[in-house]
Order: C-alpha cells, then structure tokens, then sequence
C-alpha cells in the first residue's frame, strides 16, 4: 500500500512527465515499488506517535514527503550529474522532507496536522468539536438580550436620563 499511485506522483513531482514515464519503459512497475518502500519507511518514523499506516484520504503531508524522496530516486536511476544545480535542489527538497519526518515523529509539540495514537499519551495538533455547549435553546440568547435591554431602560429611567 503506498500513499500515491504513479498517476497522484507524477502530479506532485517536480521531474518533468517524460523523465517519470522513460524510468516507467525502462523498468515497469520499479517507481510503484518505490511508492510502496518508502511509504513504509514513513509509517516506520511515525508510527510511534500517529496513527499510521494512514487511513484514505491520507494526509497531504505525508504525500509530499513521499513524493519529495521518491522524485531524488527517480533521478537518482535515471543518471543525473552531480554537480547539476537543480540535482542539488532536488537532493536538498528530499533530505528536507527526511527532517520534517523525523521532527514529526519526535517533536513534543508536533508541527504537523496528522491523526495522533489514541492510545498514546501525546501532545498534537487533534481536531475537536465544537468549542463552547450549551443545554439551552438557540432561542435563549434573544430572551436574554431582552432582558438586559429592558434592565438598561429601567436603569436609564431611574437615574433621570
């Protein structure tokens, strides 16, 4: 199970369609496979403290970290030089999104939106419900705002205002 099929990675990568469907020729089904690897490897970082493997849809995130790592592996078998500036950038994209994982899977805080552990005791961000409740009608409020109107009337009268 990966987090992007080829169709969701060539959206999302930043290598040029014909570089994605020249290593797809040239080894069929091998960036699938790579899909697959280090989404894994994804989980395996994160599984600690979120609830992974993620369910669908899954986390936007974690597609991008997946992409970012497998776009470095697809020039990586496709022959890049490397001394090639944008190499560097795409070499650079990747180990960032190696970083942001790990900051995920160890930050007492963490930085990013996704489905914590429920039986984990950890800090995150978690979507909640509402944040106020109330019993009452959701007429209440106007037999409320009546009532100190009406105070205040009485207020202004007896003062001589």
């Amino acid at each position: 199970m990966a987090y992007l099929d080829l169709a969701g990675f060539r959206g999302l990568t930043v290598a040029p369609s014909n570089v994605v469907d020249d290593i797809e020729a040239a080894s069929a089904g091998w960036i699938d496979v790579q899909l697959a690897y280090w989404s894994k490897w994804i989980d395996a970082r994160l599984l600690k403290r979120y609830q992974a493997p993620f369910a669908s849809p899954y986390p936007v995130a974690v597609q991008g970290w997946l992409s970012r790592i497998v776009t470095l592996r697809c020039y990586l078998r496709r022959g890049v030089d490397p001394t090639d500036p944008q190499f560097a950038e795409i070499k650079g994209d990747a180990e960032k999104a190696e970083a942001e994982i790990k900051e995920a899977a160890d930050a007492k805080e963490g930085l990013f939106e996704l489905p914590l552990r429920a039986d984990v005791d950890a800090n995150g961000v978690t979507r909640g419900g509402p944040m106020a409740y109330s019993e009452t009608s959701p007429y209440v409020w106007t037999d409320r705002q009546r009532s100190v109107a009406t105070d205040e009337d009485r207020n202004k009268r007896g003062t001589g205002d």
